[in-house]
């Protein structure tokens, strides 16, 4: 089975220019030589605030889509009270956005994102979801302003990797949600392949293992791109500055 490499970015938050972008994709090019690739990114690629947005749909998600982004968690950033508004911050992407722990208060199904995504790449059946921060609860006081609620992440996490691990070789989880809870999720969900996080804009140089799961993340306003690469059941990972 060949080599399979997996790109990763996170917390973009708007700079991914045409310059950086540019180097995103060379580097892509270069690093993986011709072999198979995934490229994923942990959230956050916008700059509008949670509250704000642009009518416009966002820039950056048609940049991301040209890169050939195969799958992007939800981050804050990209969450709104307004389900509208949600589809608009969204609008531009041509992947999926996922948010496993995401659902529609009164309009069931009624979302832009999908719990997860099953890819084939290098001879591998690849499942990935997505879960990001609870940014509005039943139990909040604001949940009433809110068309979309959130469930409890790990909790989330645990039952969709159930469901997935016995479709896939590997199950990759793509989170918004810290590293500090990054941690806990590997703990409460160790068949897990691949842990890429985002949202506390941490610099892991090297994998951090943690219940045998390799956790991940690429610091914050397209200054790296991650790089793992699955070969003959290894696991490595690395940073590149963008």
């Amino acid at each position: 089975m060949p080599r399979l490499h997996l790109f990763h970015t996170n917390d973009f938050h708007g700079r991914l220019t045409d310059e950086k972008a540019a180097k995103l994709k060379a580097e892509v090019a270069r690093l993986s030589a011709g072999e198979p690739f995934v490229l994923l990114d942990a959230g956050d690629a916008i700059s509008a605030g949670n509250l704000g947005f642009n009518p416009l749909g966002e820039p950056i998600l048609s940049r991301m889509s040209a890169l050939g982004y195969d799958a992007m968690t939800m981050g804050n950033r990209e969450t709104h009270p307004s389900l509208a508004v949600v589809r608009t911050k969204l609008s531009k992407a041509t992947f999926p956005i996922l948010c496993a722990n995401g659902y529609a208060k009164n309009t069931a199904g009624n979302v832009p994102f999908v719990p997860f995504v099953l890819r084939e790449s290098g001879g591998r059946k690849i499942g990935i979801f997505g879960v990001t921060v609870p940014m509005a609860t039943p139990q909040k006081i604001d949940a009433a302003l809110w068309d979309n609620l959130f469930a409890p992440p790990i909790e989330t996490a645990k039952h969709v990797a159930a469901e997935l691990r016995p479709q896939c070789d590997l199950l990759i989880a793509l989170t918004h949600i810290g590293i500090a809870q990054d941690r806990k999720l590997a703990e409460a969900v160790p068949e897990l392949d691949l842990l890429i996080g985002g949202h506390t804009h941490v610099v892991l140089e090297q994998l951090e293992i943690v219940n045998g799961v390799p956790i991940v993340q690429a610091g914050s306003h397209a200054r790296y791109l991650g790089h793992v690469i699955f070969e003959d059941g290894n696991v490595t990972g690395a940073l590149h500055s963008l």
